[in-house]
C-alpha cells in the first residue's frame, strides 16, 4: 500500500505524489482527496470513495490512498505501507503567516473533546513562547480554548485560516479577547504571530 499526501489544496501536489497516482490501479481516498489528484488519475483507474476509514488496514497491497494534507499530520500515516509526504495545511498556514515552523506546536482537536489536558497543554506551549496549530472542526469550543488563555494571563494573536489553498482561502485576525468563530474544518493558530521569528 502507499500512502500519498495530496497537499493542502489544488496545485500542491509533489512530483513523487503526481508519479505515484499516474501510476496507480486503484485509488482510495475521501471525495475532496480524488478531486484534487483527479487530473493525475488515469482512465482506467479504478477510484473508490472511502466509506469506513477502520476498513483501510484491509485493502490490497497495491491500493494507493490519498491522504489531504501531509499523511503524518493528523492524516492517514499511520497505515501500514510506504508515506509519500504533501505539503501539510500547517506548511501553508506558515507561509501565509510568515511564522517558522520551528515555532509552532501542531495539536488536532479534530473529532476530539476539549478537555482540561488540551487546555493545560495548549497554554503550556505558549508560555513557552511557541505558537499553536490547531485543528479544528464544527465540535471545536475555539471561544472555551480563549476564554481559558485569558484566564491563565495568556492574551495572544488568533489566526483562522479556512479553505487554505483554494479561491475562496480566508485568514481572519483576531486576539483571544475576542476570538472569530471558526467554521468547519479549518485551521487555528494561537500566539504572538507578530513577533519576529528566528
Amino acid at each position: 500500500m502507499i500512502i500519498v499526501g495530496v497537499g493542502a489544496g489544488p496545485g500542491m501536489l509533489t512530483e513523487e505524489a503526481m508519479k505515484a497516482i499516474s501510476e496507480a490501479c486503484m485509488i482510495y481516498g475521501s471525495d475532496r482527496a480524488v478531486e484534487v489528484a483527479r487530473q493525475h488519475i488515469r482512465p482506467d483507474c479504478s477510484v473508490h470513495i472511502i466509506e469506513d476509514y477502520k476498513k483501510l488496514r484491509l485493502l490490497p497491497e497495491g491500493a494507493v490512498v490519498l491522504s489531504t494534507g501531509d499523511p503524518m499530520l493528523s492524516g492517514l500515516g499511520y497505515l501500514d505501507g510506504q508515506v509519500i509526504p504533501g505539503i501539510s495545511s500547517m506548511q501553508v498556514a506558515c507561509a501565509r503567516l510568515k511564522i517558522s515552523q520551528l515555532r509552532m506546536v501542531p495539536i488536532t482537536l479534530h473529532g476530539r473533546a476539549i478537555g482540561q489536558d488540551s487546555l493545560v497543554r495548549i497554554a503550556s506551549e505558549i508560555r513557552a513562547g511557541r505558537c499553536v496549530f490547531l485543528l479544528t472542526d464544527d465540535s471545536t469550543n475555539l471561544a472555551l480554548i480563549c476564554r481559558h488563555l485569558e484566564a491563565v494571563g495568556l492574551s495572544k494573536d488568533v489566526a483562522i485560516l479556512t479553505d487554505l489553498g483554494y479561491p475562496d482561502e480566508k485568514i481572519e485576525l483576531a486576539r483571544t479577547s475576542s476570538p472569530p468563530a471558526a467554521p468547519g474544518l479549518s485551521c487555528v493558530v494561537i500566539g504572538d504571530i507578530y513577533k519576529i521569528n528566528l
